[in-house]
């Protein structure tokens, strides 16, 4: 079997490098075993297949909440609007409660759904790949909802380190 050759470049020129592919922006959701809710801001989010319907996400294997995603049973993906800036930093940065103040609610399978997410993804934790430094999650959706008005609303993007909305062209 035939192996990749080695890198001809640093950590900083692929990080900068995979900074320039724009990504829209998700909070994943979930509830731990004694009943505290987690999120973690991820922009790993992307279509898996629609039969089955199937989504994917990774997080760090550092992440403290590595072990509640990697054992919980479902997880609900949340895609941000633009007006949702803050919730993306609060759960990407803060530490304790990230959801002390943050309108929710709780979706079929008892996670968390965000009020004001443009869509979401209940998702059952289907399969889990540990890959380099993090873990793939492939979420098996059971339901999904975009916002009434989401066609209205622009969508939260992060591009070279900076976050943007899109305007069609």
């Amino acid at each position: 079997m035939k192996h990749a050759t080695p890198p001809n470049f640093d950590a900083s020129a692929f990080r900068r490098a995979l900074g320039t592919f724009a990504t829209g922006v998700t909070v994943v959701t979930t509830r731990a075993p004694s009943g505290q809710l987690l999120g973690i801001t991820a922009s790993s989010f992307n279509s898996v297949s629609l039969a089955p319907p199937l989504v994917l996400w990774s997080l760090s294997t550092r992440s403290a909440s590595m072990p509640v995603f990697r054992s919980n049973s479902h997880y609900v993906v949340n895609v941000l609007a633009a007006s949702q800036l803050d919730l993306c930093k609060r759960f990407a940065t803060v530490k304790g409660d990230r959801f002390e103040g943050v309108a929710h609610a709780a979706g079929d399978t008892g996670m968390p759904v965000l009020e004001g997410a443009l869509a979401w993804f209940e998702c059952h934790n289907r399969s889990r790949y540990e890959e380099g430094d993090h873990v793939i999650f492939v979420g098996e959706v059971e339901r999904c909802g975009v916002r009434e008005d989401a066609q209205q609303i622009e969508p939260l993007v992060f591009q070279n380190g900076i976050f943007h909305t899109v305007k069609p062209l």
